[in-house]
C-alpha cells in the first residue's frame, strides 16, 4: 500500500490500519510488523472488539461464554482453525498481547462492545498500549453484541461508534 498510495489518490504518509474482530487481529499485527522492520508505521491503527489474546478463561469470555453471535465455544472454533499449534499461542504476530513490547505502535481507537467474549481482549490492549505510552482512545457500548459495528441502520450504538471511529481517522490524518 505504502508503495502504490499515489495511485489510488493516496499518500504513504496518510495509511491506517481497521479491522473488526479477526480483522482487528490483522491491523495490530501489521503494525507490529511494521515496526519490528523498520517500515513507515500506519498513522492510525482502528481496532473494533479485536482479537488479542488466547486467554479463553477471562472475566469477558466467563460472562458471556454463550452469547450470541459469538460465544466461547465459537472463538474456540476459529483459534482452532487460526493457529497451527499450541506454539503460536506465544507468538505476537499470531496473538497480539503475547507482545513482550508494545512501544513505538501507532495511536489506536479500540471499539468493544459489553456483551462480547472479546471485550477483555480489547480493553486489556488498551491498557498494554496505554502502558507502553501509545496514544489510545479505548471504548466499550453497553449493550450491544459482537457484530454489533455494521448495525448502523438499527442501532444507535453502531452510528455512535462509526461516528467515533471516522472521527479518529479523520483527526489522525489531518495530522500529516
Amino acid at each position: 500500500m505504502l508503495d502504490s498510495a499515489a495511485r489510488v489518490n493516496g499518500g504513504p504518509n496518510r495509511v491506517a490500519v481497521a479491522g473488526e474482530s479477526a480483522g482487528g487481529n490483522l491491523a495490530t499485527v501489521v503494525s507490529m510488523m511494521a515496526r519490528d522492520r523498520n517500515v513507515r508505521l500506519p498513522v492510525h491503527q482502528l481496532l473494533i472488539y479485536p482479537v488479542a489474546s488466547y486467554n479463553l478463561d477471562s472475566p469477558s469470555y466467563i460472562a458471556n461464554a454463550n452469547a450470541k453471535p459469538l460465544g466461547k465455544a465459537g472463538m474456540h472454533w476459529f483459534f482452532d482453525k487460526y493457529l497451527t499449534s499450541q506454539a503460536d499461542t506465544d507468538n505476537p504476530y499470531a496473538i497480539p498481547l503475547a507482545a513482550e513490547n508494545l512501544t513505538g505502535l501507532p495511536p489506536a481507537t479500540i471499539i468493544n462492545a459489553q456483551i462480547d467474549p472479546l471485550l477483555w481482549d480489547g480493553e486489556e490492549y488498551a491498557r498494554r498500549l496505554r502502558a507502553a505510552n501509545v496514544p489510545v482512545e479505548q471504548r466499550t457500548f453497553a449493550g450491544v453484541t459482537h457484530e454489533f459495528f455494521g448495525m448502523g441502520a438499527v442501532l444507535p450504538e453502531a452510528r455512535e461508534a462509526m461516528q467515533l471511529a471516522g472521527m479518529r481517522l479523520k483527526s489522525a490524518f489531518a495530522g500529516q
